[in-house]
């Protein structure tokens, strides 16, 4: 894969994101690891990326506002100027909760970074690859998650709610720009071994789920991002608007 292409991972300083930054290092794409506040986090990353023999850089910028995004996507120009992957792994959780019991503070903030933060970041990511705009084409790989298909009751129904609304994005987007060089795909993760839990009130979690899930475990973030560098790659050109269940049977 050629060293010059320039990969965007929102949310890239912790968890699956992190873990797809440092695989697409040993790809060879130069990375910009996105962050919302840990700029220390970030800052590792990207000495793990410089450590694989690749560039990158890290990018604060919070997905959910649209000022967050133009700065994203701004500093990506500048330092890069092209892009032609965009993994849209930036995303939260809330504790768990009814919906009865969910403020709209809550659920604003759920969608806004996890349905439109990601909507947002894929337009900006079209303008620059698509070749109807003079791009190179692309690959977009957006996470969902396996809640979209089983709905988190009792926990966070919002998240699974939102998570749907990105397989359905998926599919859309990725018939919509198809013929114009950009592949879109999502992973669908199910439990894995990230701190996205203890965000969530349930640091636990992974560990206690682990009897119900087929395989007997959770999942590692370098499982998922494996499956997400298969869809960036050229291993994946004739794959688009596909979702892959990375779930361990869940």
């Amino acid at each position: 894969m050629s060293g010059e292409r320039v990969l965007l991972v929102t949310g890239g300083s912790r968890g699956i994101g992190a873990a797809v930054c440092i695989a697409a290092a040993s790809e060879g794409w130069r990375v910009a690891v996105n962050y919302a506040s840990n700029r220390q986090a970030a800052d590792e990353v990207v000495r793990a990326v410089e450590a694989a023999g690749s560039a990158a850089i890290a990018i604060e910028g919070d997905v959910g506002s649209e000022a967050g995004v133009t700065a994203i996507f701004a500093a990506v120009d500048a330092a890069f100027g092209s892009l032609d992957g965009l993994v849209n792994n930036a995303g939260i959780v809330g504790p768990p909760q009814r919906i009865d019991e969910i403020s709209p503070e809550r659920l604003d903030r759920m969608f806004r970074v996890n349905v439109t933060g990601s909507i947002r970041c894929a337009a900006e990511a079209v303008l620059r690859m698509s070749t109807r705009h003079g791009g190179r084409g692309g690959s977009i790989v957006n996470l969902s998650s396996i809640a979209a298909v089983l709905g988190a009751p009792g926990q966070y129904v919002d998240y699974a709610a939102a998570k749907g609304a990105i397989d359905t994005f998926t599919v859309g987007l990725a018939r919509e720009v198809a013929a114009e060089g950009i592949r879109v795909n999502a992973v669908r993760p199910g439990i894995i071994d990230t701190d996205i839990h203890a965000s969530g009130g349930l640091p636990d979690r992974a560990r206690d789920m682990a009897p119900s899930i087929p395989v007997q475990r959770p999942g590692t973030a370098g499982e998922v991002a494996d499956a997400i560098l298969y869809l960036l790659s050229d291993k994946a050109t004739y794959v688009t608007g596909a979702i892959l269940n990375v779930s361990g049977g869940r």
